[in-house]
């Protein structure tokens, strides 16, 4: 029995929370409602001017992370924090919701942890202004063998392909990770990241990826078509499990040539934030466990529509229990 079932590199990224008001937005210059990134001087700024935060570890792959945490699989994350407040509360809850946060806090370094700071208005829209900082600059060198290297699952986060070091660390964690028996894949994240990398995520998907999840956006623009089943017949054609998110309509997979689809039941998002790491934390619960891709659809859509049910980007229910009720286990 390998250390962990499933390992995971991404942002490692402290989402910190503050209530606003629209005054407080105009004074400050923030765009409501949507993601933006911003500059060191700038997160700086916006970090000293919120009042009663409240901070919870985020970023995709760890949310990811701690849903099949939630479902009781063994995971561990690879990102970098630097030694500071936000980066020791980071490793710190990582490990105490049950996953190894294998590199520890970088010592000295020049870069901040990242973190992205979200004003919610009394209307409930979040206004999310993030800087990267250190999390982005993951490298081979924070790929440790022992970790990579013993592990059923790699899930890489399409985030972090916006730098050379960062793609050298994903065919790092890869190879060490099927040398060893195991199976990895990516979530490509959005489709501007896509647009940014076509060509290296083709020949990620071509060459080393065992499964691909990716939502309609990403899949069109990653083979440059308004015909998603042209789109997902190009990518099934060269790796094994190909998974394809709609929002709201059915989720369409392939794997080995066959295809299916899985219905999504609608729910009234209370906050859609988290929806696909959870969609994916249920599928890569059922992947690691064998089951057939239709249970593994239907395993992620139970988790995302409990995620986007509530306020935040990870599961508060029991997950096994909800499979357990729509007869999944």
């Amino acid at each position: 029995m390998k250390k962990f079932q499933v390992v995971g590199i991404g942002n490692a990224v402290v989402d910190v929370i503050s209530p606003s008001d629209d005054s407080f937005l105009d004074l400050m210059g923030i765009e409501k409602g949507i993601m933006q990134l911003v500059e060191r001087d700038r997160a700086e700024t916006l970090y000293a001017a919120m009042e009663s935060r409240s901070q919870l570890p985020g970023g995709s792959v760890a949310n990811t992370l701690a849903g099949l945490g939630n479902l009781g699989l063994r995971t561990g994350f690879i990102g970098r924090v630097r030694d500071d407040a936000l980066g020791k509360f980071y490793a710190e809850s990582m490990e105490a919701d049950g996953t190894a946060f294998v590199n520890p806090p970088v010592a000295g370094a020049d870069l901040p942890t990242s973190r992205s700071m979200i004003f919610v208005s009394p209307d409930g829209e979040r206004s999310m202004n993030t800087y990267l900082g250190i999390s982005s600059d993951v490298s081979p060198d924070d790929v440790p063998s022992e970790v990579a290297g013993d592990t059923d699952i790699v899930f890489l986060e399409g985030y972090l392909f916006d730098k050379d070091k960062g793609k050298a660390a994903f065919e790092t964690a890869s190879n060490l990770c099927k040398q060893s028996g195991g199976r990895a894949g990516i979530t490509l994240s959005d489709p501007f990241c896509v647009d940014r990398h076509r060509a290296d995520f083709r020949r990620l998907v071509t060459d080393v990826m065992d499964y691909v999840i990716g939502n309609e956006a990403e899949w069109l623009s990653m083979y440059e078509t308004d015909d998603l089943d042209d789109a997902l017949k190009q990518a099934s054609a060269v790796c094994q499990t190909v998974v394809c998110t709609r929002s709201g309509d059915d989720v369409i997979l392939l794997s080995d040539g066959d295809r299916m689809t899985v219905p999504v039941h609608r729910v009234t998002p209370v906050d859609a934030t988290g929806a696909g790491d959870q969609f994916a934390a249920g599928f890569l619960y059922g992947f690691s466990h064998g089951r057939d891709m239709a249970s593994c659809g239907r395993m992620g859509c139970v988790a995302a529509a409990e995620v986007i049910g509530h306020i935040g980007p990870r599961p508060e229910a029991d997950l096994k229990a909800l499979f357990a009720n729509a007869g999944l286990m």
